[in-house]
């Protein structure tokens, strides 16, 4: 009896995480509805322009078929999500904590404001071009590269976020005994996450844009290196081959990552529509 109602919850949250799940898969339809619209416009430009401009989508697809049937090429794709999630992870930790103790703090989020024009002012090029002769050509130029292009969204995310809380909330707990530590986790934190998962996803882009960008431009082997011998080769459909494979890394890691973390903390969500669960 005892361990029937001990396992109880347990079988609850598994019966929670296995319909958000399903609801984010049955989502995905709308997805796949976008980008077959994307691929009728790119038919379109392919009868416009011809093959060697811009190759037809089923003959791209078949390339990036064919390269997803050589190991090779998961190494190269491992390379760029790993230097492009590293950079990341670094991105969320420098700019996501700084924007929260930021949104305390008005003399902190004055002072960081001007250095934020800065930075998203300065083009990424420029930052591959200065980490190149800090670094070389290394992992950590396209790692410094990709924390340099994304820290700025995390911070704007995570201070904005913290700034916009609903104060009396805070009031509210102070007046039922709770501490600061308590009242951090439970509203301020939880209030900044609806402004920066928005801005986790931007920078997710952003990072595996900077990251192929970067091996590009430093020959650092990566889906940027693989673009470059696309390049040299004049092979256009081999080059959109790589550009669809580093979306759809792109893609799942948002989509198999931060989309299902933001589901889980995010859950009231669910229960604040219309046709949510009341509680």
């Amino acid at each position: 009896m005892r361990a029937s109602i001990s396992s109880a919850p347990l079988t609850r949250t598994a019966a929670e995480a296995a319909g958000r799940l399903g609801g984010f898969l049955w989502s995905a339809w709308v997805g796949l509805a976008g980008l077959a619209l994307i691929g009728a416009l790119w038919q379109v430009g392919h009868e416009a322009f011809g093959d060697f401009i811009l190759p037809a989508p089923l003959a791209v697809l078949a390339a990036t078929i064919e390269l997803l049937g050589q190991r090779e090429t998961w190494v190269v794709a491992g390379q760029t999500t790993v230097r492009a999630v590293r950079g990341l992870a670094l991105g969320l930790v420098a700019g996501g904590l700084t924007g929260f103790v930021a949104g305390y703090s008005p003399a902190l989020m004055r002072l960081a404001r001007p250095i934020l024009t800065v930075m998203l002012g300065v083009p990424p090029i420029a930052w591959i071009v200065m980490t190149m002769i800090w670094f070389g050509s290394s992992d950590a130029t396209v790692t410094v590269t990709v924390v340099v292009a994304a820290a700025p969204f995390l911070f704007i995310g995570a201070a904005e976020g913290v700034t916009g809380r609903d104060r009396r909330l805070d009031d509210m707990a102070r007046a039922f005994g709770a501490g600061p530590v308590t009242r951090l986790v439970t509203i301020g934190l939880r209030q900044m996450m609806t402004s920066l998962f928005p801005a986790l996803t931007m920078a997710t882009g952003t990072a595996f844009k900077v990251a192929v960008m970067a091996e590009l431009l430093t020959n650092t082997g990566g889906v940027g290196g693989a673009l470059a011998d696309a390049r040299t080769m004049l092979d256009v459909r081999q080059a959109l081959a790589w550009v669809l494979i580093s979306v759809a890394a792109l893609l799942a890691v948002e989509y198999g990552l931060i989309h299902p973390v933001r589901g889980h903390l995010e859950r009231w969500r669910e229960a604040a529509r219309q046709w949510g669960v009341k509680r």
